[in-house]
């Protein structure tokens, strides 16, 4: 029977070995030694590090990449929190992510001496489930079952206090209900007993003026500061046991060889900035990075005067009390219990600081002429540059020199502006010039696009152009006909401008004169111009762009600032608002909670007990759990729609009202191959998860209906719809090669539809398809980088086909080309049919562009 070669435990598989030494902590020490201790240990080769793991009978070998994952970490010796820094290793180790899909393999280089852990811990989930036992209370306390809970939950996210005190007062509450709480007062008491996350704490600020009395006094103001405790905020998160197969305890850097040729750099703890900053911690250190956000708010919609920053007023003053914890929690280090049970010191750093561009001129005590990350020049920002970045030293340096009177002349030389104390000046291991990371909304998507781009083409271009552009542009399943919709725009503008804007602009700055030649702007130093320069090192630093999108914390203007205020009697809001959100993070915790003693198959009912069976089961689930990020292989799934739109069609009409002019030599050359022996509805599918876009099937929709006339009254009616999709070559295997274009062909699907009931025999029960081909994809177009694609005909019909719908792998959007002028009777309706040649579109989805991407 396999045993562990350490401690000669017997297991019933080799599976269940390798489980038991990522899951105790002597056995994995052994292993990570005998790992260490082996001479090639550089450039990985599978199935080549032979770990004792033994049977009566042989000596099974496997990779240490069977037991890495970054998502699981085991036990590990308890680490010296004033060790001296680690000596780098002289060696690479790379190892391999367990993956049944070759085409998203990973193969990962750890960083040494990260993420090590001190010893077993409970959660805040746990020590809640221990304390209502002890107390006699069911998970539903303190209400009385799972349906007066549901009613607590709508209660606190829909009503506000005087309307939930006039709802239990209703005679149907308090009669047929019966509710356990009778008025508002009770049931915020009830709301009171639920576990609370970090609590909210307020801080007055005195604020002098430069105005005097009438008495000639300075005239000065109290404001308010309600705060979380960011440490106690990073403690909530970590710990939280639903981000279990979520959290990461340690940066790799990530390859897509096993060579570490082509690095691969996507979350944060891919990047470099976790991977840097680790060296400068003790051994054992575990990083919590810090992301802050903030951007001033409106919260009355027909006042001015009520506003807030989510930190206030009198801004570096109130961060700094605000961030005072992460002072010396980053210095030192603290204890915390993390999602997956153990213990370890956790660093908080400020990492990243998401805001728009006055927010970071603010942040960083420079002018908004100047570039709140580097040195740039207030009249160079618009040329391709290398700048030196702002050093955090440096300006401090500066600014202490101008508050003690001098006037040094970098203070000019560098835009800044005379904040005296920034709040980051203290903050350990923080460069808050690298950490203003690229902002897609307003730096892109409505700065660079919206405000220049679109601007100088409809300048280029002109209007009349631009709009019969847009009205001539085919429809696409979710995608919206709107000109000034910006992002709506971006889907399509690379086509939609191909020979109508000159191609010079592709390589922007190597050709910009052209639009000042042509009168288009009269200079580029453009602030949002210039950021995007930053934008390479900021991706190597912290990962991917839409992770710091400000648009998230825009949300969250609604969610914590707006929604709050409105909750409250607009008198004393701030106290009011406080409460109100400590409400609604007692009912998420709490639902958490709930969700947690339902699914969580880790959950401990005896915390004491010490059962080897027990603690194995827990340990080999919680730290070979498979990464949240790859996704076995799925098959493409195809759903009809349950009641064709249009039954029992004759053939008549599918070559009339479907423009399928060749159905039936198809159909009969479909039934030759297929059958020599012997309803039309829309189609959905089902695509497995790309790990590039979601971990999550995407549903689309392709359409294949006829025009429908309008009804009698006002009943409007309908153009068609036959939409264009990428069928699979029947040597494509779609399940493993769909992230990429080559092997497929685009087509139109004009008819969806089932044979009649005499020849659905066996597979042919199945949905058909007629399709009309479009030629295999030409080299890309050198202005724009499309491909291109035509119709395709044969002895002078349109070449068409019968196929399986399972052929169907995506849908597709084509754009014709339009060339310097659009064709003035081109609409969406009847462009597929009047154009010849045409784009393939793939800015039309993420989807499509990683598919696209991934046959370059």
């Amino acid at each position: 029977m396999p045993h562990c070669g350490f401690c000669t435990k017997e297991m019933p598989t080799s599976g269940g070995v390798k489980r038991h030494i990522a899951g105790f902590p002597d056995c994995r020490r052994q292993w990570e030694l005998l790992v260490e201790n082996q001479n090639d240990i550089g450039v990985p080769s599978l199935g080549n590090q032979t770990v004792a793991t033994n049977t009566n009978t042989n000596t099974n070998t496997y990779s240490q990449a069977d037991l890495f994952s970054p998502h699981c970490r085991s036990r590990s010796e308890s680490s010296n929190p004033n060790a001296d820094n680690p000596t780098a290793s002289k060696h690479q180790q790379v190892t391999i992510e367990e993956v049944e899909d070759e085409d998203h393999t990973r193969y990962f280089e750890q960083c040494v001496n990260a993420g090590q852990t001190l010893r077993e811990g409970q959660t805040g989930f746990e020590r809640f489930h221990q304390y209502k036992e002890g107390m006699g209370k069911d998970k539903w306390a303190p209400f009385y079952d799972e349906e007066e809970w549901g009613l607590a939950k709508w209660l606190v996210k829909s009503l506000g206090q005087t309307q939930t005190d006039e709802f239990l007062k209703l005679p149907i509450t308090q009669n047929q209900m019966k509710p356990s709480f009778h008025n508002n007062c009770s049931f915020l008491q009830k709301v009171d007993e639920l576990p609370h996350g970090a609590a909210w704490s307020c801080k007055k600020v005195n604020v002098q003026g430069n105005k005097t009395d009438e008495k000639g006094q300075i005239l000065h103001e109290d404001v308010e500061l309600w705060m979380h405790d960011p440490v106690e905020c990073v403690k909530d998160l970590i710990g939280n046991p639903l981000f279990r197969d979520h959290m990461v305890y340690a940066p790799v850097r990530a390859y897509k060889d096993p060579a570490g040729l082509h690095r691969v750099i996507d979350d944060m703890w891919t990047a470099d900035w976790w991977c840097d900053k680790q060296k400068q911690l003790p051994k054992g250190a575990t990083i919590a990075p810090i992301i802050l956000a903030s951007d001033k708010t409106c919260l009355s919609q027909f006042r001015g005067d009520k506003s807030a920053w989510p930190v206030y007023q009198l801004f570096h003053h109130c961060m700094s009390l605000l961030l005072q914890p992460l002072i010396a929690a980053g210095q030192n280090g603290v204890e915390m219990a993390c999602a997956d049970l153990l213990i370890c010191r956790v660093y908080p750093i400020l990492a990243a600081y998401v805001a728009n561009f006055p927010e970071q001129c603010l942040v960083a005590c420079c002018k908004e002429n100047r570039c709140p990350k580097c040195l740039v020049a207030a009249d160079e920002r618009g040329d391709p540059l290398t700048s030196l970045m702002r050093d955090p030293e440096v300006t401090k340096e500066i600014l202490e020199k101008r508050k003690n009177g001098q006037h040094p002349i970098q203070f000019d030389d560098n835009g800044l502006c005379a904040v005296y104390n920034p709040f980051w000046a203290n903050l350990p291991h923080a460069d808050i010039f690298l950490a203003f990371t690229p902002n897609l909304l307003h730096q892109v998507h409505k700065g660079i696009f919206k405000d220049h781009l679109v601007k100088w083409c409809l300048e280029i271009v002109g209007e009349d152009e631009m709009d019969a552009r847009f009205k001539a542009m085919p429809d696409y399943p979710g995608l919206r006909h709107f000109k000034k919709e910006h992002k709506e725009m971006q889907h399509v503008f690379i086509g939609l401008l191909a020979g109508a804007v000159p191609s010079a602009l592709a390589v922007f700055h190597a050709n910009k004169d052209v639009l000042q030649e042509l009168e288009v702007c009269e200079h580029f130093n453009i602030p949002k111009l210039h950021q995007i320069s930053h934008f390479v090192k900021s991706i190597t630093l912290f990962g991917s762009t839409d992770s710091f999108n400000t648009e998230l914390p825009e949300r969250l203007h609604i969610d914590f600032a707006k929604d709050a205020y409105r909750a409250s009697n607009k008198r004393d809001y701030k106290e009011q608002m406080a409460l109100w959100l400590q409400c609604q993070d007692a009912v998420f915790l709490c639902s958490s909670y709930l969700d947690w003693f339902h699914t969580d198959p880790n959950r401990r009912d005896d915390l004491d007990s010490d059962s080897d069976a027990e603690i194995e089961e827990l340990q080999s689930e919680s730290h070979n759990a498979a990464p949240t990020n790859i996704s076995p292989t799925l098959p493409i799934v195809h759903i009809l729609a349950k009641t064709p739109a249009h039954p029992q069609q004759s053939v008549q009409h599918l070559i009339t009202a479907h423009g399928a002019t060749m159905f039936l030599p198809a159909l009969k050359s479909f039934l030759h191959k297929h059958m020599p022996h012997n309803n039309i509805v829309p189609v959905v599918v089902v695509t497995p998860p790309d790990p590039h876009v979601s971990d999550s099937p995407k549903r689309w929709r392709i359409r294949a209906t006829p025009e429908v006339q309008p009804g009698p009254g006002q009943k409007p009616g309908s153009p068609a719809r036959f939409n264009m999709a990428l069928i699979s070559n029947e040597c494509l295997n779609v399940t493993t090669e769909m992230n990429t274009v080559l092997g497929v062909r685009v087509a139109q699907v004009c008819i969806i539809f089932t044979l009649p009931h005499q020849f659905q025999v066996g597979m042919y029960s199945r949905a058909l398809a007629y399709v009309e081909w479009f030629t295999p994809l030409r080299e890309p177009d050198l202005s724009s980088g499309l491909c291109q694609v035509s119709r395709s005909t044969r002895q002078l019909h349109r070449n068409a086909a019968v196929i399986h719908i399972d052929e169907v792998i995506h849908p597709c959007h084509l754009i014709p080309k339009m060339g310097p002028s659009v064709d003035p009777g081109w609409t969406s309706a009847n462009v597929y049919e009047m154009a010849n040649d045409f784009y393939l579109n793939t800015f039309i989805d993420l989807e499509t562009f990683c598919i696209s991407a991934g046959s370059e």
